[in-house]
């Protein structure tokens, strides 16, 4: 059977979405349905845009925030809400709208036989297609690579120790101090406070509690666990996660803000994560065993008032 030219652009423009959006699939395994769904979200402040430093429990990089209301010249969180996504994220405007507009024109042309590059030329098989986009993929994470590291403020990265303060510190709750920490001092009663928050924040999710949520987390990290919470709903899916366990934490950096304390904690720990569907309780997603996760939590408290979640970032 014989395509027309026409049919043929088409079926490779639905081969190039096929091939964008299959490593987004993978990207999130189906464990991830806990609390920030294995993305990053939510603010740090003035820091929001640089990584927190590295620690023993989280020796990798944070990655960068999928969702968040600061700007990039904003001080703190009084910016207003904008959803970002991979084109249009901090710092990325310009390439992402070059790269976006690139392959909207690419797909374009296939739809109307020009092809990806105004024919396919040597690349006469779908694999030349997806060696082509592959490039641009990888000429545009070098690029925004490049962007990043330049638009990094300058207190990216470790800050000193406290001045005499302890190098190891063990809270007897799987909290250490780690090599980031800051000029603030965080105390036995805060490591207690960050693993309480850990576990009542997993319930709260699992419970789709939002008044409680709103207890124990920012009003922007409330927007997105709820926004979540509603996506589940329209799957006719409840997310569950139990036995929630510190394994390991330590600090990556703590500091202050005007009234407001901050503070960057790695933290590994053990969850059983399930997705169930709503009607009947069937197992959808997840496993009744426990797995470990590694995140970076970010933690903000002002003056006289209790700790409140404010980020969540992969590593």
């Amino acid at each position: 059977m014989k395509f027309t030219q026409r049919a043929r652009g088409i079926v490779q423009a639905i081969a190039v979405v096929l091939s964008l959006a299959y490593p987004l699939m993978l990207a999130v395994s189906p464990a991830d349905a806990r609390p920030g769904g294995g993305f990053s979200m939510g603010s740090r402040g003035s820091r929001t845009f640089s990584p927190p430093p590295s620690t023993s429990t989280a020796p990798g990089t944070a990655q960068p925030f999928n969702r968040t209301i600061t700007q990039p010249s904003s001080p703190g969180l009084n910016s207003p809400i904008g959803g970002r996504g991979f084109f249009n994220s901090p710092g990325r405007s310009m390439l992402g709208g070059l790269a976006a507009g690139f392959l909207g024109a690419g797909l374009l042309g296939m739809l109307f036989g020009g092809g990806m590059f105004g024919g396919l030329g040597g690349f006469s098989s779908i694999f030349g297609l997806i060696l082509q986009i592959v490039l641009i993929v990888f000429l545009v994470r070098m690029a925004m690579s490049w962007w990043q590291r330049r638009q990094a403020p300058a207190y990216a990265g470790a800050t000193p120790a406290s001045p005499g303060g302890p190098a190891n510190f063990r809270s007897g709750m799987g909290f250490g101090l780690g090599s980031g920490s800051a000029p603030l001092q965080i105390l036995p009663a805060d490591y207690e406070a960050f693993e309480r928050l850990l576990s009542e924040i997993q319930a709260a999710w699992s419970n789709e509690d939002i008044d409680r949520l709103h207890t124990l987390a920012t009003p922007e990290m409330v927007s997105y666990l709820a926004q979540d919470i509603e996506a589940n709903k329209a799957r006719n899916v409840i997310n569950k996660t139990s036995n929630v366990k510190l394994l390991q934490g330590d600090l990556a950096e703590a500091w202050r803000e005007g009234d407001t304390d901050y503070a960057s904690v790695a933290m590994r720990f053990s969850l059983v994560d399930k997705t169930l569907d709503r009607a009947g309780g069937r197992l959808v997603e997840g496993s009744e065993q426990p797995n470990e996760v590694t995140e970076v939590w970010t933690f903000v408290r002002p003056r006289g008032a209790n700790w409140e979640l404010s980020a969540i970032q992969q590593v």
